[in-house]
């Protein structure tokens, strides 16, 4: 929105070219939503607790975190306020890409408010029924997909990128839509599953939104895009705006969330977030590098996914509980060594991930 303004009166002072600089915007959407966040943040909890929108705990979950109860939660509202005005105010309006990312944000943060809802307002532990919450995931999902998919510009736009290798991208016709669903819904649940304690959603969400933001730069230049052999994608390159935006609005949600929690996410943010991640790989053409990037992410869904496989199998359960990062709490971690030690996972992932970059 400013970059039109600045466009305009870049004719009169020289001065406001600067915003014509990727980079700088970059730099202005991270302070920006970071900013709003922490002005934003205190008066968000305190309307939640004026409202006892508060945290409903499992009662066969760990102990500890019985405290937690009460706690003010759906205080993703905060990081998808964030991200959608520094978005609005610093990215180039007239990118496609931009639009889609915004689209997935509020989409996906609208099926997890309904759900968060109805579940600490309502009363109804259900929440939003599991039919209807994949039913909304997969339309607003395969909605997407269909469009990227039939105003592709040219053929990169729906090529398979295969991390170390060079110069192999098959093209995946129809098949670019199942896979694009299944990122964004997958990506979408599995961020929503890792988030079960204080700041271990959001640090890893941060951090793979950062290295997408590299990625989005460099693919979006046609030199760097030609020395490390990836697509070249012109619409990309905005997407470093919208990353950046990601990246301060999880820090400044991080202030709070951090332990012990003032304010937990909710669906509202996690599903919302995930699915941001996803569509992201999508348009910079690294689904691959996602799942690498995403290790914490992929590790949480594994574990549920063999835990209720085996118990429905054998009888017998793999981990004391699932996701996984309860199963370190109940063998007798305490709650921040599980977080910071998950973090340090996170960001070795996030490391390999981008090394797939340069081997090729």
């Amino acid at each position: 929105m400013l970059v039109w303004l600045a466009e305009y009166l870049t004719q009169y002072f020289n001065a406001f070219n600067v915003f014509s600089y990727l980079t700088f915007r970059a730099i202005l959407g991270i302070l920006t939503s970071l900013f709003l966040s922490l002005y934003l943040g205190p008066k968000l909890i305190a309307r939640l607790q004026r409202m006892q929108i508060g945290q409903v705990v499992r009662g066969d979950g760990p102990e500890s975190h019985f405290s937690k109860k009460g706690t003010p939660t759906m205080g993703g509202l905060l990081i998808l306020g964030a991200v959608l005005i520094s978005t609005l105010l610093w990215a180039n309006l007239e990118n496609k890409y931009v639009w889609v990312v915004l689209f997935v944000l509020v989409s996906f943060g609208w099926i997890g408010f309904v759900d968060d809802y109805r579940k600490v307002v309502r009363k109804d532990p259900k929440g939003l029924i599991a039919r209807w919450k994949y039913f909304w995931q997969s339309l607003f999902a395969i909605a997407v997909a269909a469009f990227l998919y039939f105003t592709a510009e040219r053929p990169a736009e729906t090529a398979l990128l295969v991390p170390f290798v060079k110069d192999v991208m098959p093209q995946l016709g129809l098949l670019f839509l199942a896979l694009s669903y299944f990122v964004i819904v997958g990506t979408s649940n599995a961020v929503n599953l890792t988030d079960g304690l204080d700041g271990l959603a959001i640090v890893p969400t941060i951090m793979v939104a950062a290295a997408f933001a590299i990625i989005a730069y460099l693919s979006g230049n046609v030199n760097f895009s030609s020395y490390l052999h990836i697509p070249y994608l012109p619409h990309a390159s905005e997407l470093v705006v919208v990353c950046a935006s990601l990246v301060g609005a999880g820090l400044g949600f991080l202030w709070f969330n951090t332990y012990p929690a003032q304010v937990f996410m909710g669906d509202v943010g996690s599903l919302a977030l995930g699915a941001v991640l996803g569509v992201i790989a999508i348009l910079v053409r690294q689904e691959i590098v996602l799942f690498i990037m995403g290790g914490i992410f992929v590790m949480e869904t594994v574990s549920v996914i063999l835990q209720v496989g085996s118990y429905k199998l054998r009888g017998q359960r793999i981990f004391r509980m699932a996701p996984i990062h309860h199963h370190y709490e109940l063998k007798g971690w305490p709650e921040p060594r599980v977080i910071v030690r998950f973090w340090i996972l996170s960001i070795i992932f996030v490391l390999v991930g981008l090394a797939t970059l340069k081997l090729r």
